[in-house]
């Protein structure tokens, strides 16, 4: 398929979505807020496409989300809030920005992660690691959004940093489940405790090394 064609089954899409909202009772009645479960559903079947499916699959799934994308953005614009078109001049303006080793013939920096969380901090002005966590993840993946962030982020805190493989967390992950479960615990309740007070730790951290990049 070149440019071309793809840029008219987008734009076929973008149609097709209108339509949806003008015409189908369902459709037309939804809102952000009553696509979340769709939206979450959708991303998790792409998860699983990954890991066990095929091309056809990806490609549905990719599908599918990409339909939550347009939803969303025709309800904003049938709003007169935004419109598709500025959910994709802002994301392809971000990248653009967030690149400028790509875009501006600057040196790829050695860190590219911390470089983006440093742009990241400097465009919204944020002062702490842990602005902008999403709190509706999962206990695991914040988890793994806040130890990232801080360590991007050069936070003066202590955290466990010996190697270890995927197939001994997957199995030693498990395994803490397990024995929660046995003895009466939540585990998911266990890492939420845990994680609120790692933050607290890093925010206190913080407080006293206002300065670390």
């Amino acid at each position: 398929m070149n440019d071309t064609d793809a840029s008219f089954e987008l734009e076929r899409l973008r149609g097709v979505m209108a339509e949806l909202r003008k015409s189908c009772p369902w459709d037309a009645k939804q809102t952000h807020a009553s696509l979340l479960t769709h939206l979450v559903e959708e991303t998790c079947e792409v998860v699983d496409a990954v890991e066990t499916g095929d091309d056809a699959d990806l490609c549905e799934e990719l599908g599918d989300l990409l339909l939550q994308v347009y939803f969303h953005a025709r309800i904003a614009e049938d709003d007169d809030r935004f419109t598709l078109d500025d959910v994709a001049r802002g994301i392809s303006d971000k990248l653009v920005r967030r690149h400028p080793h790509v875009f501006a013939g600057e040196d790829a920096p050695q860190d590219i992660r911390h470089s983006w969380e440093a742009q990241k901090r400097l465009e919204k002005g944020r002062s702490s690691a842990l602005e902008g966590i999403a709190e509706s993840m999962s206990s695991v993946a914040r988890a793994q959004k806040v130890i990232s962030r801080t360590r991007s982020h050069a936070v003066p805190v202590e955290l466990p940093d010996e190697p270890v493989t995927a197939e001994t967390v997957g199995a030693q992950c498990l395994a803490l489940v397990a024995r929660a479960q046995a003895s009466g615990i939540d585990a998911d309740a266990a890492i939420r405790a845990a994680l609120r007070t790692l933050e607290s730790d890093i925010e206190a951290a913080e407080l006293l090394s206002p300065h670390s990049p």
